[in-house]
């Protein structure tokens, strides 16, 4: 129990970044206690980038030239106060938590889901309260029978606003539009209520047998407003999602050379929505489904020798669609009411040696990944009618197969230094003989699934100065990268010829430097990330910031 502590910190950064964060709490000798967290989060993120520009004279975008422009409507922030009040180490409750949050947001929109299209003046902006409850008691009612209850009620208004009349390109040139809206006119409010509820109850039988209840509730619904008008307009239909998911397990733990874990899932998730009656999307009716599935898997551990570990998991698991998948932003992300969950065969084999020598630990890891995928979720581009406008969808595609391995290594020499690294590939595979649709063959068949990584690793390397100026001090130097094998936005089949379709390798070096001072109680820090300012990209080649160096100081009181 910490009786009171301070821990405030701020940081300054490239791209006009700011970022601060104050958390104060206090306990009393009686139990009572209460914690409060503010943090604000903000930048102009006006970094350059290549992008190819249109030319409004021709109304054509040149995409093999690129150019080095400068973002310019990309401004963020958001901000947020936590408050929290309630007791501690009661014989009904070792925690009672009441909270209450309140946060704020405005994020500028620059691009959008293609990197040749740009906006000068869209955005969007929200705000969220939520009261929340949490509770956790060990041995309540029964020796070995601890419980865990977090409830919480999400209030979210978000209002997206597109109503310039002119267009952009990546040199901030304008041109007037024929009629408003750079991507498609809108002022428009989206009502969110989301319910989240979790609860755990864990049951230990002796030293050998566990038994674990959970369940969790998710219930989610928005309504429309179009500001517009003089006078509000809402959707006539609501979208709903409410989502429950119980789960079920054994452990037996007959000593500490293995153990086997035996568990089941019950899924059930109702969705409803407005779809539309015709082709023109002119009239739409509220339509309700629900679906059911049973999950279920085991896992076990064993240790072969002392630290050579061996780990075997197998499960029949199900994602549910997510609120995004399902109902989209309400702006560049369009979602599919009748998404059907994933459901996939996922077996896991692991093994591990870790073991220390004097002042030298040693860690290897290397795992293998198979999983066969049935209507799997897939995240495509679809183009808009008129302007070269784009947006993203989301579809089940029928089969996918996944196979992959993780290598890591760590070294370590006493308390100066830490060396380690880890490679990935995950080779994951169109799976279908036809297409969706049965009529035709695939000539995708066994091509990798578009627009995934596949290749990936790191590696990094820190040394501890410790009791550097005084006793208590600590100097850490840190080097780390990231290197990302170039993969395609459509399946390699297709794009794998074509330049504009390809996602290039990507290898980024940081560096940071930190020095604390009285056993962590003062804290100054340095970081420059991409030093040697690679171009680094997200999925379909949105680009990422270049080189950016960050400075942060921080302070710690308490006991």
């Amino acid at each position: 129990r910490r009786r009171w502590f301070l821990d405030a910190s701020y940081s300054y950064g490239s791209f006009n970044t700011h970022k601060s964060n104050v958390n104060f709490g206090q306990t009393f000798k009686n139990g009572f206690t209460y914690e409060i967290n503010a943090f604000q989060n903000y930048s102009d993120n006006d970094y350059h980038i290549e992008a190819p520009v249109e030319d409004f004279e021709t109304g054509r975008i040149d995409r093999d030239k690129k150019v080095r422009v400068k973002r310019f409507n990309d401004t963020y922030h958001n901000e947020a106060v936590v408050g929290k009040v309630g007791v501690v180490d009661k014989k009904w409750a070792d925690r009672l938590m009441l909270g209450f949050t309140y946060s704020n947001m405005y994020q500028d929109i620059q691009t959008g889901v293609r990197q040749d299209i740009v906006y000068g003046q869209k955005h969007r902006k929200g705000h969220s309260l939520m009261p929340s409850l949490e509770y956790y008691k060990r041995n309540l009612l029964a020796k070995g029978l601890d419980v865990a209850l977090t409830v919480n009620y999400n209030k979210n208004l978000t209002t997206n606003v597109d109503t310039a009349s002119y267009k952009y390109n990546w040199y901030g040139d304008r041109k007037l539009l024929n009629s408003p809206g750079e991507q498609s006119y809108q002022h428009s409010r989206a009502d969110n209520n989301n319910w989240n509820g979790t609860f755990t109850a864990n049951y230990r039988l002796g030293k050998m047998h566990m038994l674990t209840f959970n369940h969790v509730l998710n219930t989610f619904s928005r309504s429309n407003t179009s500001l517009l008008a003089k006078e509000e307009q809402s959707d006539a239909i609501a979208k709903e999602t409410r989502k429950n998911i119980s789960g079920v397990s054994y452990r037996l733990m007959p000593s500490e050379t293995w153990n086997l874990s035996v568990f089941g899932k019950y899924y059930n998730q109702f969705v409803a929505g407005p779809v539309a009656t015709d082709a023109n999307q002119n009239d739409y009716v509220r339509t309700t489904r629900s679906v059911s599935s049973i999950g279920y898997g085991a896992a076990g551990t064993y240790f072969i020798l002392p630290g050579l570990q061996a780990k075997l998991s197998y499960e029949k698991a199900y994602r549910l669609p997510t609120i995004e998948e399902m109902f989209g932003n309400e702006d560049l992300e369009m979602g599919d009411i009748g998404i059907r969950p994933e459901n996939s065969d996922n077996v896991n084999l692991n093994l591990s040696y870790n073991r220390t020598f004097g002042r030298h630990s040693v860690y290897v890891e290397g795992g293998l990944v198979y999983r066969n995928t049935k209507d799997y979720i897939q995240r495509n581009i679809t183009d808009l009618s008129g302007g070269g406008k784009s947006a993203a969808t989301y579809i089940n595609y029928g089969k996918v197969l996944t196979k992959g391995y993780n290598i890591s290594a760590r070294y370590g020499f006493g308390k100066w230094v830490s060396v380690g690294g880890n490679f990935t590939q995950m080779d994951v595979r169109d799976n279908m003989k036809t297409s969706i649709s049965g009529s035709a063959e695939n000539i995708a068949y066994k091509e990798r699934m578009p627009n995934l990584p596949y290749i990936f690793a790191d590696s990094d390397v820190t040394f501890y100065w410790r009791d550097l100026g005084r006793k208590g001090n600590a100097l850490t130097v840190s080097y780390d990268n990231q290197y990302l094998h170039s993969f395609t936005y459509y399946s390699s089949k297709i794009g794998s010829n074509k330049g504009d379709y390809v996602v290039p390798s990507q290898f980024s070096h940081n560096l940071s430097l930190s020095y604390s001072l009285r056993d962590g109680r003062y804290n100054l820090s340095f970081e420059c990330r991409n030093f040697t300012d690679e171009q680094l990209y997200d999925n379909f080649s949105l680009q990422k910031a270049g080189r950016a160096f960050y400075g942060k100081v921080r302070v710690y009181f308490g006991n």
